[in-house]
């Protein structure tokens, strides 16, 4: 095959080993650290570590008073000592003012009946609003009695006879279709009460169990292809068109 040149560069075999040639995962597999507890170097020695806790929280802001408090003059080591003391404060106002009633406030002449007797008094009132709904029946809602017919209440009345239809039954229009033939009854079964004969059924046909499934045929092979019994040409495929020992493009960008 005929070397191509691209550019200045020709196609040669390189002088020394150079990194292309061997490949490599390169940072794929991360190793062990050796700093810290957690995924440490198994083959490394790893020294003790140490956690700081939490600092507890307070039940109570105010647990203690501390050396800052002010003992008052009047305690004593056995409680505060007994002088009376006295306060002098002004005197309270009353919320609202008190006014006593003079002999012209009361009415005695308006008593009433709870000082003396008195005739009896009567007022005029408006018509309450229960009357309008108050729906009493009047005189034509009542019904007396009829004097006519078996359901008089305070007297006997006459025999009353009545006009019916004629009947079907036992006339000579009368359906006899409704009266049951022998065919209506069903006929209990001889074994029931007899010798019971053998019973025997007919099935269908049974199928022997086969295989259903498709075999190939004579055409469905094909023996030319096959390379494992006989030598073959060497056969060769179009690779990639970027290498390894291309470096990648870079431009820069200037704003």
């Amino acid at each position: 095959m005929a070397e191509v040149q691209i550019g200045p560069w020709k196609p040669h075999r390189p002088r020394g080993p150079i990194a292309a040639l061997y490949c490599s995962p390169g940072p794929k597999y991360a190793l062990p650290g050796n700093t810290g507890y957690n995924q440490h170097d198994p083959s490394k020695y790893r020294a003790p570590s140490y956690s700081f806790g939490s600092r507890r929280f307070k039940f109570v802001d105010n647990c203690s008073p501390g050396p800052g408090y002010l003992v008052p003059a009047n305690i004593t080591m056995k409680g505060k000592d007994g002088t009376p003391a006295y306060s002098l404060y002004g005197r309270p106002k009353d919320l609202n003012a008190f006014r006593t009633p003079g002999p012209g406030s009361y009415c005695p002449e308006r008593a009433g009946k709870s000082a003396y007797r008195s005739v009896p008094m009567y007022s005029l009132g408006a018509r309450t609003k229960t009357f309008s709904n108050d729906q009493t029946p009047g005189p034509a809602a009542y019904m007396l009695p009829t004097v006519l017919g078996p359901k008089i209440v305070n007297r006997s009345s006459a025999p009353n006879y009545s006009l019916t239809g004629r009947s079907k039954i036992g006339s000579f229009h009368e359906d006899l279709q409704k009266t049951p033939g022998p065919g209506t009854y069903r006929v209990v079964e001889p074994a029931t009460y007899k010798f019971k004969p053998p019973q025997y059924s007919m099935t269908a046909r049974n199928s022997l169990p086969g295989d259903t499934t498709q075999k190939p045929g004579p055409g469905a092979h094909s023996p030319e292809r096959v390379v494992l019994s006989r030598p073959h040409a060497p056969q060769f495929s179009f690779g990639i068109r970027h290498s390894e020992y291309v470096a990648p493009l870079i431009v820069d960008v200037v704003d």
